[in-house]
């Protein structure tokens, strides 16, 4: 029988455990197990692929929580999602995930009214799930500054990289 890995045996903090708790997450997916090791080690460039449902967004989010310093200021962490949907669901699961953590998550993307983003990026945040063109506005605008940026993740990156083509 083969023997479940525990999430804090996964070098995870006890915030992060908290806040797995609370969701009822009680064991790694596959792609966790292998995942939130290595980015909480330093592995900088990691390409995972794992069907829809198994934990994905959990797998690059609780290592980007747990090595985020909450004292720092500017974004430190851009996802980038190909759609509005997915965009809106990724920052919901982050925002479940960073437990009593003093982080800030923002989605942006087309179809939402850009003041309102504007707004919410000039207060301050940490962490912006937005859709490629909807990034690519802001940095044009200079209304997303992303040079103190830690982490940026490519979500679903197949689907974007299909709508180049």
């Amino acid at each position: 029988m083969e023997k479940m890995v525990e999430f804090k045996k996964l070098g995870l903090s006890d915030k992060t455990l908290v806040a797995l708790e609370k969701k009822g997450f009680e064991k790694p997916s596959p792609i966790q197990a292998l995942t939130i090791p290595a980015l909480l080690n330093g592995d900088k460039d990691i390409i995972g692929q794992a069907q829809t449902g198994t934990g994905k967004t959990a797998a690059f989010s609780l290592p980007i929580l747990e090595k985020m310093d909450e004292n720092k200021r500017g974004v430190k962490a851009i996802v980038l999602a190909p759609t509005r949907e997915l965009a809106i669901q990724v920052a919901e699961e982050i925002n479940s995930l960073k437990g009593e953590r003093r982080l800030t998550v923002l989605p942006v993307y087309g179809g939402q009214a850009m003041d309102q983003q504007i707004r919410a990026l000039r207060r301050g945040v940490d962490i912006v799930v937005g859709t490629p063109g909807r990034v690519q506005d802001h940095i044009r605008r200079k209304t997303l500054v992303i040079d103190n940026l830690d982490f940026f993740i490519l979500d679903e990156a197949d689907e974007m990289l299909k709508n180049l083509f």
